[in-house]
């Protein structure tokens, strides 16, 4: 009696501290969930969780979607991993698929309105949101593969059949009653069919336990959608229901997984190195998996939908952290028909006018705020480091996130609904062998084709037209594809050190600059966009800063000047003959030591 006491109290005791310690890691869970709202992420990603995250923008490709030159351009991993305040594989795969899958139609603009009212009521309901945001990190992530990795792989193993399993289990018994009627037949029938299964058992055991990881994460999400239907969050109603019929549907998937999910346990507690025995004889917990395997494919349709769901949920949840962490402001964008707001009236430009005040680049912690109003294309000129790039990059993320998470890193926002392109940060393509040039051309190509291949209203934006070639040709090319772009449903923004460009295309385009202050040896810049063209150069000043010979900082100068007086690029080369001075006049000594004669040689026409 007293050992049984001392074992009971020994139960009770085990019992009692695993319960206070799961409650002690929930409470440290949700400090943590608390501390994080709001603040800046500093989380490492290994390298195959990045090559996961895409896994359900990949099962859901579809037209006009951002592509990945204007993705790279646009630096949108980094807004990614910015926004990424998600503890699930669903929920930070979801904001990825988000992110890349702008808004373009009526109503998906009325899905982007609810969900603003689902995000409005996380931020302004604290113990709701915490209390989802801890179920969310029970989920937990998938690995380092993404969930559609996992089902792509048991897809593509196919249906595995148990008939074998069973027929040796039947023979097994038959076995063991003929032991009765015929001991020696019978224990040789038992005996052979028993090494048949146990090396049958080990061959398949290594095939299928991958897998199990599989069915791992789908098992979490049926739990998590179980568990949710005890909270109580009214602006998912709806998501909650379906997400409750839904997981009713795996009820065999669940019995099965009792013994199905066992993996290897031979080093484990005495029931379990039981049970193993038992399943490598009679193949249990194969046939269960096969059961699973079954399920899963059957119901692969109603696993995305409640991966969607569920990662759709977390999406919003991380918006609002992200929104909350915007130190300098944010604002919900305000969607309009071109037609009706654009000031030509109802012949106007389906486009319509953009407007952005106060907009900023969310990845820059203390910037400089600018505002764009414009109907038409603008052309953005300026000196290197002025802030041209850094413009051009924010207004098209401001849209970009207008249409896709309903949040704009700007004081206000107005426009429509765009398909959004750039042509931007290029670079040479080694692997194909292709230029620069080449790259950038056939970047351009593709936001021409887009215009051309359909009417609805394109954003785009070209950063240095045409840089990869010559003087004469750039601004001759470059004049036309921006021409190229000036037509009804394209509102393009182009940045160019081309001057001449801002004359050609003046009525075309709206001119806007940035300038910069001289101060002695250094050079300010406010980044303040202003209206019209450029009026300051500073790639000769910057040299001298750097430490450029003066006389090279001299005679460019003097070749500017000359050309925008003329119009003409004359240099007078002075050429050593043998005798005289350098290039600048400074004592070049010939073979004869005596002062060698100057020649200035002739114009050179641009």
């Amino acid at each position: 009696m007293a050992v049984l006491a001392a074992i009971a109290l020994a139960v009770a005791f085990f019992f009692v501290r695993g319960v206070s310690e799961e409650k002690r890691k929930k409470r440290r869970q949700r400090e943590k969930i608390h501390a994080a709202f709001g603040n800046a992420w500093d989380r490492v990603y290994e390298d195959e969780e990045l090559s996961g995250i895409p896994g359900f923008y990949e099962a859901h490709r579809r037209e006009n979607q951002i592509d990945d030159i204007t993705w790279d351009d646009l630096g949108m991993d980094q807004i990614f991993f910015q926004m990424n305040h998600t503890y699930s594989s669903a929920g930070q795969e979801y904001l990825y698929y988000a992110l890349r899958t702008p808004a373009l139609s009526k109503e998906e603009q009325a899905q982007l309105e609810g969900m603003e009212e689902k995000i409005s009521w996380f931020s302004s309901h604290e113990k709701e949101r915490e209390d989802l945001q801890v179920l969310f990190s029970s989920l937990g992530r998938s690995g380092k593969y993404s969930i559609y990795d996992y089902l792509g792989y048991l897809d593509r193993l196919g249906e595995r059949n148990s008939t074998q399993a069973v027929v040796m289990d039947l023979l097994l018994l038959f076995s063991i009653a003929l032991m009765i009627m015929s001991p020696p037949l019978g224990m040789v029938l038992f005996f052979f069919i028993l090494l048949m299964n146990m090396f049958s058992y080990m061959k398949q055991k290594r095939e299928v336990e991958p897998y199990l990881t599989s069915f791992a994460y789908v098992g979490r999400i049926l739990d998590f959608a179980r568990e949710l239907k005890k909270t109580e969050i009214p602006v998912c109603a709806e998501e909650w229901r379906e997400l409750s019929e839904l997981e009713k549907k795996f009820g065999k998937f669940r019995h099965s997984a009792v013994l199905g999910m066992r993996g290897s346990t031979m080093a484990g507690d005495p029931l379990s190195v039981l049970m193993d025995y038992v399943n490598m004889i009679l193949h249990l917990d194969l046939i269960c998996f096969n059961s699973m395997l079954h399920e899963v494919r059957v119901h692969l349709a109603d696993i995305d939908r409640m991966v969607e769901l569920i990662g759709r949920t977390e999406c919003l949840l991380a918006v609002s952290s992200w929104r909350a962490s915007l130190k300098n402001g944010w604002c919900s964008p305000v969607f309009q028909d071109g037609r009706g707001e654009a000031q030509n009236g109802k012949n106007a430009d389906p486009c319509g006018s953009l407007s952005v005040a106060g907009l900023y680049h969310p990845l820059l912690s203390e910037p400089v705020k600018n505002s764009i109003r414009t109907e038409q294309g603008v052309l953005v000129t300026g000196s290197n480091a002025s802030g041209k790039s850094t413009f051009l990059k924010a207004v098209a993320i401001n849209a970009l996130l207008a249409q896709t998470v309903h949040t704009c890193p700007s004081e206000s926002y107005r426009g429509g609904l765009y398909r959004i392109f750039t042509s931007m940060a290029l670079r040479d393509n080694l692997e194909s062998g292709e230029s620069y040039y080449i790259v950038e051309i056939k970047a351009l190509k593709r936001i021409l084709d887009a215009v051309h291949a359909d009417p609805s209203p394109v954003l785009c934006f070209v950063d240095e037209v045409l840089r990869g070639t010559n003087t004469v040709e750039r601004i001759a090319a470059s004049t036309q594809v921006l021409k190229s772009l000036h037509r009804p449903g394209v509102l393009c923004f182009a940045a160019t050190h081309d001057i001449e460009l801002t004359r050609l295309l003046e009525t075309a385009y709206d001119n806007y600059h940035f300038e910069e202050q001289v101060e002695g040896d250094d050079i300010r810049f406010n980044y303040q966009l202003m209206p019209g063209r450029a009026g300051t150069r500073n790639a000769i000043r910057l040299l001298g800063i750097i430490g450029y010979d003066e006389d090279i900082i001299r005679e460019a100068d003097r070749m500017a000047e000359e050309f925008l007086r003329t119009g003409e690029w004359r240099d007078r080369i002075r050429r050593c003959t043998g005798e005289g001075d350098d290039l600048y006049g400074r004592g070049c000594q010939g073979k004869s030591g005596r002062a060698g004669r100057l020649r200035d040689d002739s114009a050179l026409r641009g």
